[in-house]
């Protein structure tokens, strides 16, 4: 089944995975994760002349879409066994936020619209009582203040901001943008598979040290395999993927 579709369409991954769910008529609770996953690899293979940083959102996508395929691929629990989450849950939470703000955000553009045909008046306050600051009474602003009634204070104020944080994210560390060149990856990979004939494809990923330079990587094994300079084969399913270079050794 073939899917064409335009990256300026989409506003990113989920938004792509909902344009399918509709597409296919299927329910967000219930995503027939083979069929959209394969329908979602289609347009990847559209984007491959995109721009990297664009692409690399909804590469990261397609490799939770992947795993999530392989864990519904496994056997299911015999009796007796505990019940294992669905592999499906977190992308369906997901999903569902990315639908509410999506709603949200057509509704506060309409209103936005909305407001544009209304007409109001200018105030007339004369600028001497615009501009009128009622005294204060510092004896009664303060009365029946005490340093225990303070400590109260400042403990509440302190117990909001520390409901503010975020536990996870919290402890995240600066995400530093990491600048990859596709070009550059390949003539690296060329270069170590002239030195390696067989190899493995994961421990290839392994040794890279950052999301992105693990995209980029699995970018490149797919432009060699295009251009016929790599082979890749698979003994039985979920062995590790071996790659066969084609490449002559200088």
């Amino acid at each position: 089944m073939e899917l064409t579709v335009k990256l300026e369409t989409f506003e990113g991954p989920l938004d792509l995975l909902l344009h399918l769910l509709e597409k296919n008529k299927v329910s967000i609770y219930d995503i027939p994760i083979v069929e959209i996953t394969n329908q979602y690899m289609e347009y990847i293979h559209e984007m491959e002349r995109q721009d990297l940083d664009i692409m690399s959102e909804f590469m990261v996508m397609a490799a939770m879409l992947i795993d999530i395929k392989a864990k519904m691929l496994l056997p299911k629990k015999t009796d007796g066994e505990e019940e294992e989450e669905d592999p499906r849950a977190e992308l369906v939470q997901q999903l569902l936020e990315y639908k509410l703000y999506k709603s949200i955000s057509y509704e506060l553009k309409d209103r936005q619209m909305d407001a544009d045909r209304m007409m109001y008046k200018e105030p007339t306050i004369p600028k001497e009582v615009a501009q009128y600051v009622p005294p204060v009474n510092m004896d009664e602003l303060l009365a029946g203040l005490t340093l225990s009634k303070l400590n109260s204070i400042f403990e509440a104020v302190m117990k909001r901001q520390e409901d503010k944080i975020d536990p996870v994210r919290s402890k995240f560390g600066r995400i530093e943008k990491e600048e990859v060149s596709l070009e550059e990856k390949v003539s690296v990979l060329e270069n170590y598979a002239a030195r390696h004939k067989n190899f493995s494809f994961r421990g290839l990923l392994e040794q890279k040290s950052s999301r992105v330079q693990v995209i980029v990587t699995f970018l490149a094994v797919l432009e060699l395999m295009k251009t016929g300079k790599i082979e890749i084969f698979q003994e039985q399913p979920f062995d590790d993927i071996r790659i066969t270079s084609k490449i002559a050794a200088d």
